[in-house]
């Protein structure tokens, strides 16, 4: 059995790349989260794209463990907002990873801009880095607009918020899929899926 450290301790995340692995048949591999090894010291996720930010976390859990390492940076573009928060997305409120606050500030700040220019979409950058060195890095994005407040309990981040282009018909947010939904729509599970070949080889390594 190969061991995949995912480098979050968000259990929401390590039950979607579960769910991925588990989709796509792939036996012989056990996802694990930061909360199954040794603490060690993570570094700042000083990049400037989303691409950046997971790369340093990859290769920091790569490195401290001795695991093949994936991490995910992921944060939500809108267009009212020349394509931000972006990177800054978990901390756009000044706490980190406090949806409520992040949530509230972002409808504050466009709460003058019309329906028709709401435009936005998420976006989730993936890298795979093995203790070898080698790296895989590969990009989702699922756009769709900003509501004008949140909707449904499913979901995490400013998925309450956001209602993708593809379920606007059914009138939902992000927030009321299934996870089954989700995973087959979103920004990360796009991302996933395109790993799913280098997942099946370290499967069979």
């Amino acid at each position: 059995m190969s061991r995949l450290l995912l480098a979050s301790r968000n259990a929401k995340k390590l039950a979607e790349l579960q769910r991925v692995v588990d989709a796509a048949g792939i036996t012989g591999l056990e996802v694990i989260g930061l909360d199954a090894v040794p603490e060690f010291p993570e570094e700042p996720e000083t990049g400037a794209t989303f691409e950046d930010n997971a790369l340093i976390k990859a290769r920091s859990g790569a490195r401290a463990t001795g695991l093949p390492c994936l991490a995910d940076d992921s944060g939500i573009t809108v267009d009212a907002l020349n394509g931000m928060p972006g990177v800054l997305s978990a901390r756009w409120s000044g706490r980190h990873g406090d949806d409520a606050a992040n949530n509230e500030l972002l409808l504050g700040q466009i709460s003058d801009v019309p329906d028709d220019r709401r435009g936005g979409g998420f976006v989730s950058a993936c890298a795979l880095v093995r203790p070898d060195g080698s790296e895989v890095v590969v990009r989702g994005e699922w756009r769709g607009v900003i509501l004008r407040e949140p909707r449904g309990p499913n979901g995490f981040g400013y998925d309450p918020l956001f209602a993708p282009d593809d379920e606007v018909a059914a009138g939902r947010s992000a927030a009321e899929l299934d996870p089954a939904e989700k995973d087959s729509l979103s920004h990360r599970g796009k991302a996933l899926a395109q790993l799913v070949p280098a997942l099946r080889d370290l499967a069979d390594s």
